[in-house]
């Protein structure tokens, strides 16, 4: 009996989006008018790139960005949350699929001593280049048509799954905890048996209300939460079953 615990990050295991947090950094704490109207749906790891260049050109320094993500505050219920987790490793593998980038998740995760909780990140490469300048590239290239550009969480979910498999490692229930637009393509991919733990009031929730108003309801159970001690509590009874 082994469960597969998949988080996406912000908004998620954070409770703000770390790409608009960083810029805080920025001179007087906002960008330009020209730079913000630049993202075009579906292409916003290229805008971030952008975002980052400007940072870079203002004289930001990697120290600098790294103080300022290190305060992005964990959603509520969420450091009680991991905690468990990393207690019960032996029953939970646990991954992070998210639209963030590596150098943010990294800093984040480790100054709250929480890397270690998780097995792999999915996420957009990012490093600092040799001038100083924070870069960041797509995650992978796929078809689907319902995803950004850069990232299909069903992909990467339905790859870690075969790649488990090959290793001889398979799954009772996959609980998949998210609340973006871009968390609806991999929990259409899940079975009867797993759960999917939208966050109450945003688009997630809102997009598999409207599957089941428009008689195509997901086939997983749907578990809504609000604090991340609700997904604990259902954990709980989980390994008791």
């Amino acid at each position: 009996m082994k469960f597969l615990l998949v988080f996406d990050f912000d908004h998620t295991i954070i409770d703000e989006n770390s790409d608009t947090w960083i810029v805080k950094c920025a001179p007087e704490r906002k960008l330009p008018n020209g730079l913000r109207n630049s993202y075009q749906p579906g292409h916003w790891t290229e805008y971030m790139g952008r975002v980052f260049a400007y940072l870079g050109d203002n004289g930001v320094k990697e120290d600098e960005m790294k103080r300022t993500m290190t305060t992005i505050p964990f959603t509520s219920g969420m450091v009680d949350l991991l905690g468990f987790i990393g207690e019960n490793k032996e029953l939970f593998d646990c991954i992070i699929v998210s639209d963030s980038n590596t150098v943010f998740i990294d800093w984040i995760l480790k100054a709250a001593d929480f890397h270690e909780v998780f097995d792999e990140v999915f996420t957009n490469p990012a490093a600092f280049s040799s001038t100083g300048y924070l870069t960041v590239q797509n995650f992978h290239a796929h078809h689907c048509a319902k995803c950004p550009k850069n990232l299909c969480k069903r992909k990467v979910l339905k790859e870690f799954l075969d790649k488990q498999l090959e290793r001889g490692v398979s799954y009772t229930r996959i609980v998949y905890i998210g609340d973006g637009g871009n968390d609806l393509c991999p929990v259409m991919f899940l079975k009867k048996d797993d759960i999917a733990m939208p966050r109450q009031g945003y688009t997630l929730e809102k997009r598999i209300s409207q599957l089941a108003q428009d008689l195509s309801p997901v086939q997983c159970s749907v578990l809504v939460w609000s604090s991340a001690t609700d997904i604990m509590s259902y954990l709980k009874l989980l390994i008791k079953e």
